[in-house]
């Protein structure tokens, strides 16, 4: 039975690039994680632009994310994106929303923002394709006691307009850690998508202004249920993210951000 076995063995090295994600929410995910120290932030932003747009009516959702901290606890996470997503009009919305360390959903405001699924989280946000959004998380100026508010505002670059999605609250008094990244609920074989992030930035709890020179690339691996036809990749202006597409850049590999200068040694 050697040839069965070596059979099974090769079978279950074979590269997922077709069928559906096999990961327990259903989503292939990739990862751009911020190469900073860990140290106390009141603010972080990136922006975001859908290069090519999704053409399947699936979950697509591009974000932000950053945990929340107090001292060396951690209260939990949130993430602040835009996302192709078939129940809402036009397929476009928004969304701002995590969870505390328990695993609980965060508490915030109300948005002003309609929802057509009356989420709080995922509002009506109608963007749009080859436009540049600036996603920001920071400190917000009300929260109920002993809580920290922190909004999260997405900026259309080409018109200026920022829109406030909503306030969150938790008890982290500072974020750590953050990243960006693609969660796809997509088939790995559906039409290749491209994102495009630029121009990361973090404010520091003393007020400084910081960027980080590299990003380190992070895929849901196929144990995990990821496709294993997705790649990130770099241009003059940004990171990209692809989805059905030859892996040119391997997992943990740093990636040199455009437009941050690198110290030489």
């Amino acid at each position: 039975m050697r040839w069965f076995s070596r059979a099974t063995d090769a079978w279950s090295q074979r590269a997922r690039t077709s069928g559906e994600p096999a990961s327990r929410n259903g989503a292939s995910s990739l990862h751009l994680i911020w190469d900073l120290p860990v140290r106390p932030l009141v603010e972080c932003s990136a922006v975001l632009e859908v290069v090519v747009p999704p053409a399947k009516p699936r979950l697509y959702f591009w974000a932000l994310q950053a945990s929340f901290a107090t001292g060396a606890h951690i209260h939990g996470g949130a993430h602040l994106g835009l996302q192709w997503n078939s129940k809402f009009p036009g397929g476009m919305a928004a969304n701002w929303g995590g969870y505390a360390s328990d695993g609980s959903i965060l508490p915030g405001s109300e948005s002003l923002l309609p929802s057509a699924r009356h989420d709080p989280n995922t509002r009506d946000y109608p963007w749009v394709a080859g436009h540049r959004y600036r996603l920001r998380i920071a400190r917000s100026g009300e929260a109920p006691d002993g809580l920290v508010a922190w909004r999260g505002t997405v900026t259309h670059l080409e018109s200026g307009e920022e829109t406030c999605i909503r306030d969150l609250h938790t008890r982290g008094e500072y974020l750590i850690r953050p990243m960006v990244w693609s969660e796809v609920f997509a088939r790995c074989e559906h039409p290749a998508v491209v994102a495009r992030w630029s121009d990361p930035r973090a404010v520091t709890a003393e007020g400084a202004d910081i960027r980080p020179a590299h990003v380190r690339v992070n895929y849901q691996t196929r144990g995990d249920g990821g496709c294993d036809n997705t790649t990130a990749g770099v241009d003059e202006i940004g990171i990209l993210q692809v989805t059905n597409a030859r892996r040119r850049v391997p997992q943990d590999a740093k990636i040199p951000v455009p437009g941050v200068d690198v110290p030489s040694c």
